[in-house]
């Protein structure tokens, strides 16, 4: 089966790109056709779709999850199968994992609080009746938000569903509780030890038990003490130290009975750092009783002088089972691990052949003595390319194993997808679905509302390699505007009230009466709406074809006359009485005034003092 980008699921899910990979499944981000979200696609890897215990183990994940809703479990949508192998499609968690977290380093107070998350969880899961049995940080997502959401139920036990042998062991080895490690039978308290495990991990960078093999790991946790948290982190208070330590108890008895028990024990620290009230019992010692106040010891009778009697038979067989059967637990032990170092397979350490020709690469790890399976997938490599490995490079294997490359198909080719109107968002989201990188370029649209594509740069439809960079057209909104009106206006003003509205002015001259720089004409013609940047033109007065009059005051009617004539002006003459000898015979006003700008042929108005004569007689002479 061949699973690359693009790929459509069932007929539903679309995918998207290749999330990673464990060792019985693939989990890819897909997107959900018929409800338009996100999903996680783990698809069961076809090696594993004939064998009948890990296609029970697949669908129980599914089945123990689904059962369980709660925002701190992953939610389970849907299951089926497709082309000779199974599926599950779950919520798609978009953040890191818990153990990115743990690598980048946590402080004190976000250990506590992604571990009540991961408690909350087991609380939810156990009060249904299942254990996780595999609680670790690869399986806790952390989304941007915070929240944590456990995963991965694949070999969660739910009633009397279990479908291992007994004896068998399943988990990982770092985070077993000591009864697993021992192939017993697990309880709630199993899940609380793994949380232990995982807090620890999370206040140190350390896990409480390492070793070179996973025998070696589990012996560690069934016969050695951890060392408390503190001597490895010293920023862990007294209290926390206690709880963790009361967690990773050897004896479940001895643990938290129950999440609820855990989380408050974490409340009961955070009040009370300093105190340290659970630290005897990782060992099963029983408490002390505290020491009795002065008055409580002169009341009490003293003790009568006897010997203290023997142990009673009982007690004293119980010490020597209970001796013997670390005894036993032990050598049962070192019989597995001498067991396991003198039969198990001669191991090689993987080389690295990502980014290496599928068939040098192939070449490299047969020479280092193992099998080599492919699988292609969509990707922007070059074709033929190694683009994963499993196991990966620097990894132990067996000798003859099988090594699976994931080699480059080339990305492909697919059509440029029609986004026409869709909000930006979306189209960005289907060019990207599509596998080709989407850029966005703004421009103005009179028919296309702002926020929305145009289209596409090539055109919906083209065929492209994926990867390649489809342009978004996006609408910025309309263009257009009202001309304003600059007729009679002079020419810079014109020039000014045309390119604040966002025009371009473009000026044309013409003859006219007009006085010269004023604006006779204008195209568009004011309040026509135009795509702002266009031009507007206007026509401005070359002043060609008018005068300016000259001043007439003061001269003589006739020297007034000859002078406006000369301009190509006609004159008008009106008498006004004065009193002043100076002002008979002589112009004393004009219409229109010296200076103005006048066409040709236009009459000018003067007005020429006329002397009055006196109606009074002069006496006669004697």
């Amino acid at each position: 089966m061949l699973v690359a980008e693009n790929t459509v699921v069932d007929g539903r899910y679309r995918i998207i790109n290749r999330l990673g990979a464990g060792g019985m499944a693939e989990v890819w981000c897909a997107q959900d056709t018929q409800l338009d979200r996100k999903v996680a696609l783990k698809i069961l890897q076809p090696r594993f779709a004939q064998d009948r215990e890990f296609v029970e183990r697949f669908r129980r994940e599914a089945s123990s999850a689904a059962g369980l809703q709660h925002p701190n479990v992953v939610a389970v949508f849907d299951r089926g199968e497709y082309d000779g192998t199974y599926y599950i499609a779950m919520e798609y968690v978009e953040g890191a994992s818990l153990r990115d977290l743990v690598n980048r380093g946590m402080s004190v107070e976000a250990a506590v609080g992604v571990t009540r998350q991961i408690l909350a969880a087991a609380r939810f899961a156990h009060a249904n009746g299942v254990i996780h049995r595999d609680l670790k940080p690869g399986n806790v997502l952390i989304d941007r938000q915070g929240r944590a959401t456990v995963t991965d139920f694949g070999i969660a036990k739910a009633g009397v569903s279990e479908i291992t042998q007994t004896g068998s062991v399943m988990g990982t080895a770092q985070y077993l509780s000591p009864e697993q490690a021992q192939g017993l039978d697990v309880t709630p308290a199993s899940d609380l030890y793994s949380v232990g495990v995982i807090l620890y991990e999370a206040l140190t960078g350390h896990v409480p038990f390492e070793a070179d093999s996973a025998v070696a790991v589990a012996l560690k946790q069934v016969s050695e003490a951890p060392r408390p948290p503190s001597e490895l982190n010293p920023a862990v208070p007294p209290a926390l130290d206690a709880v963790v330590l009361r967690a990773l108890a050897k004896d479940p008895a001895n643990r938290f009975s129950s999440a609820d028990e855990f989380e408050a024990a974490l409340d009961a620290a955070e009040r009370n750092p300093a105190a340290a009230p659970f630290e005897t019992a990782v060992f099963g010692i029983p408490p002390v009783a505290p020491p009795e106040s002065a008055e409580a010891r002169e009341a009490a009778p003293p003790p009568p002088q006897t010997p203290p009697e023997p142990p009673g038979e009982d007690e004293d067989k119980r010490r020597r089972r209970w001796r013997w059967a670390i005894v036993g637990v032990l050598l049962v032990a070192l019989v597995a691990l001498a067991v396991w170092a003198l039969t198990r397979p001669a191991h090689t350490t993987v080389p690295s052949v990502i980014g290496e020709d599928v068939e040098a690469a192939t070449a490299t790890l047969e020479e280092a003595g193992f099998e080599v399976d492919t699988n292609e997938s969509r990707n922007a490599e070059p074709l033929g390319t190694v683009v994963e490995q499993d196991p990966r490079a620097g990894e132990d294997a067996e000798d003859g194993s099988t090594v699976l490359l994931s080699v480059s198909a080339g990305p492909g080719t697919a059509k440029v997808p029609a986004v026409a109107g869709l909000p930006v968002r979306k189209a960005v989201d289907r060019v990207d679905a599509a596998g080709f990188r989407p850029d966005t370029s703004e421009r103005f649209s009179n028919d296309v509302p702002a926020g929305r594509a145009i289209g596409t740069e090539p055109e919906e439809g083209t065929k492209l390699e994926r990867d390649s960079v489809v342009t978004i057209r996006v609408s910025k909104g309309s263009n257009l505007a009202a001309v304003p009106s600059v007729l009679g206006l002079q020419q810079e003003e014109a020039e000014a009230e045309i390119e604040d509205a966002g025009f371009i002015a473009n000026v044309e001259t013409e003859d006219s009466e007009e006085p010269e720089g004023t604006v006779i004409a204008q195209d568009p013609g004011p309040g026509g709406a135009v795509e702002r940047g266009s031009e507007v033109t206007i026509t401005v007065s070359t002043g060609a074809g008018s005068v300016v009059v000259t001043s007439v005051i003061g001269d003589s009617q006739q020297a007034a006359r000859a002078s406006l004539r000369a301009q190509g002006l006609k004159v008008r003459v009106e008498k006004q009485d004065v009193t002043s000898l100076d002002d008979d015979g002589v112009v004393i006003e004009q219409v229109p005034a010296g200076g103005s700008r006048v066409p040709r042929g236009t009459t000018v108005t003067i007005v020429v003092g006329h002397l009055a004569k006196s109606d009074t007689a002069l006496p006669e002479e004697p």
